[in-house]
C-alpha cells in the first residue's frame, strides 16, 4: 500500500496529512509558528520556524505507519509570500507575506507609473501589495544591501521542497501571483524581471503542479524517517490545490475558501483574463487556468473578534446565541478590510468599519455583523465573475470557516447558490497529496484523480425568502465602501 504526504504551508500553522491511494486519511499533525508584525500593516515571518516545523511533523504523522510505504510528497503553500536566499541558500531576511501592506508606494509605481495596460499584457495582472514583485521593488529600495544577495528568489511552499529535495522549483500556479510570470505563455516574464532588476537565473525553475521535481535528499529522508526515493511533485500555491482537494477542476468549477484569507476560485480550460483585473488570472494546478478573487481578512476577521474583542475561543456559542429571526434583519454592517483589501478594491488603505450601532445594538448583532460583512465582501469578486459570464449556480465550500453551520447558511443566501461540502475539508494539504499521486502515476491525470478521490457530505441550499433579505442588505452593503474610501488615508498613522 502506497503512502502519500500532504503538506499545507500555512500563515500560522504548518498541517501535515498522511492519506493512502484511496483517498482516505489516515493521520493528520498541526505544528504552529508565529507571525510577526514589526509595524502596522506589515507581516513576516521566518523561515526557519517552517524548517523546524516540517522536520518536527512529518516523523510525528508517521509515527505508528509504515514510513517505508510513503511513495510522495506534496505541498500547497500561502502564495505570494517573497523568501529570498544568498549564494549558500541561507535566507537573507525574513519572509514578507502575503497579507503584508508596506508596498503601497511600489504598487502605485507599478500601476500608476508602468501601467496596468502594460503588466496585464505581461503578466495577465495588475499590481497588488500582497504579490511578490512589489516586495521585491521594496527590498531593493529599502534594503539594498540584502538585495544585492539574493541568488534565489521562492515562495513559501517552493523553500520546504527546497529543504526536502535541493531543487529550486516552482509551479506555474503559485508563480503567477508574483507578477513575474508570463501567466498565458507560462514562462518568467522578461519585462517583469528587467523591472525588477532580477534575471531569470535568480528565479526557479517552472513545473505544473504534478510533475516531480525530485526526490527526497538522503541525509534529510534519514532524519524525517522516510524511504530515499519518496518523489516530491512541485505542488501549488494554496487556493489552486485547496480547488483540487475539493474537486474544482476543468471548466466551470467554484471553490470558496474560508481561511485567514478568503478566496473565490473559478476553474477554466482556457485562458480568460479578467479585462477589468477586479479578480487574478493565475494558472491552475490542473494544467489549465483560473480568476481568483482573495479578500484579506475572512475567518481572520472572526477570530479578531472574538479573541481580541469579546476576549472568548468559544466560537459555537457566539454563533449560538444568535436569534435566527435576525438573519437578513441586521441593522448593523460591518466592513471587513482590517489588513486592507485586494480584490476587488485593491485598497491597502481600506480599514474595518462597524456601521449602523444603536443603543440597542447587542453582542449578538456584532458577531453576526463580522459574519456577514465576509460573506457580504467575497460576494464581491462572485459579482465581478459573473459579469465575465460565469455562471455559479453551486459552490464547493471549505476551510475553518466551513466548519460552521451558521456561517455555511450565509454564504448559501447571500450568494444565492448551493454550498456544497466535500467529504474531507483538508483543502491544501488534500490537494497537495493528490498531486503528488499523479507524480507517482497513481493516477494519469488531475480530474482524473479529483474525479475518483472527491466527495460531497452535504449541500446547503438558498432559502428564498432569506436569499431575497440578503439581496437587498448586500445591496445597503456594497454602498459603505466608497463612501468610506477617500477618508480612510486620513485614518493611517
Amino acid at each position: 500500500m502506497n503512502l502519500f504526504i500532504g503538506i499545507d504551508v500555512g500563515t500560522s500553522a504548518m498541517k501535515f496529512l498522511l492519506m493512502d491511494a484511496s483517498g482516505a486519511i489516515l493521520n493528520t499533525v498541526t505544528k504552529a509558528y508565529p507571525l510577526e508584525f514589526p509595524q502596522p500593516g506589515w507581516s513576516q515571518q521566518n523561515p526557519a520556524d517552517w524548517k523546524t516545523a516540517l522536520f518536527e511533523g512529518i516523523p510525528q504523522l508517521l509515527a505508528g505507519f509504515d514510513a517505508s510505504q510513503v511513495a510522495g510528497i506534496g505541498c500547497g503553500g500561502q502564495m505570494h509570500g517573497l523568501v529570498i536566499l544568498d549564494e549558500a541558500d541561507e535566507v537573507i531576511r525574513p519572509a514578507i507575506l502575503w497579507n503584508d501592506g508596506r508596498t503601497a508606494k511600489q504598487v502605485d509605481y507599478l500601476n500608476q507609473v508602468i501601467g496596468k495596460d502594460k503588466l496585464t499584457e505581461w503578466t495577465a495582472n495588475i499590481a497588488f501589495a500582497g504579490f511578490t514583485a512589489p516586495k521585491l521593488l521594496w527590498v531593493r529600495e529599502q534594503e539594498p544591501e540584502n538585495f544585492a544577495r539574493i541568488a534565489k528568489i521562492m515562495l513559501p511552499k517552493d523553500y520546504i521542497n527546497y529543504l526536502l529535495t535541493g531543487v529550486h522549483s516552482c509551479d506555474y500556479s503559485d508563480a503567477s501571483g508574483t507578477l513575474l510570470l508570463d501567466v498565458k505563455n507560462k514562462r518568467w516574464s522578461p519585462q517583469m524581471l528587467a523591472l525588477c532588476g532580477v534575471s531569470e537565473r535568480q528565479l526557479p525553475k517552472l513545473f505544473e503542479s504534478c510533475d516531480c521535481i525530485g526526490t527526497v535528499k538522503p541525509k534529510i529522508a534519514a532524519v524525517l524517517g522516510l524511504p530515499e526515493q519518496v518523489r516530491v511533485c512541485a505542488g501549488a500555491g494554496d487556493n489552486a490545490a485547496a480547488a483540487v482537494g475539493t474537486g474544482v477542476v476543468g471548466e466551470g468549477g467554484c471553490n470558496l475558501s474560508l481561511g485567514t484569507s478568503g478566496t473565490v476560485f473559478l476553474s477554466s480550460e482556457a485562458f480568460r483574463p479578467d479585462p477589468t483585473n477586479g479578480l487574478h488570472a493565475f494558472a491552475h494546478a490542473d494544467g489549465g487556468w483560473h480568476f481568483m478573487g482573495c479578500m484579506l481578512s475572512a475567518a481572520s476577521c472572526n477570530k479578531w473578534f472574538s479573541e481580541e474583542i469579546l476576549k472568548t475561543t468559544d466560537y459555537q456559542a457566539q454563533q449560538d446565541a444568535i436569534p435566527k429571526e435576525l438573519l437578513g434583519e441586521n441593522p448593523v454592517f460591518f466592513l471587513p478590510y482590517l489588513m486592507g483589501e485586494r480584490s476587488p478594491i485593491n485598497d491597502t488603505n481600506a480599514r474595518g468599519v462597524f456601521l449602523g450601532m444603536r443603543m440597542d445594538t447587542t453582542r449578538e448583532h456584532l458577531v453576526l455583523a463580522v459574519l456577514e460583512g465576509v460573506a457580504f465582501a467575497m460576494r464581491d469578486s462572485v459579482e465581478v465573475a459573473r459579469r465575465l459570464g460565469c455562471e455559479i449556480t453551486a459552490c464547493k465550500i471549505c476551510g475553518g470557516g466551513a466548519k460552521s453551520a451558521l456561517w455555511k447558511r450565509i454564504f448559501a443566501n447571500v450568494l444565492n447558490c448551493d454550498m456544497q461540502v466535500p467529504v474531507s475539508e483538508q483543502g491544501p494539504g488534500m490537494g497537495g497529496a493528490m498531486l503528488a499521486m499523479v507524480a507517482c502515476g497513481v493516477y494519469p491525470d488531475v480530474k482524473s484523480c479529483c474525479k475518483q478521490l472527491v466527495s460531497l457530505s452535504e449541500m446547503i441550499k438558498p432559502e428564498p425568502d432569506l436569499a431575497e433579505k440578503y439581496e437587498k442588505r448586500y445591496r445597503q452593503f456594497q454602498k459603505i465602501y466608497p463612501t468610506c474610501k477617500n477618508l480612510f488615508p486620513e485614518l493611517i498613522i
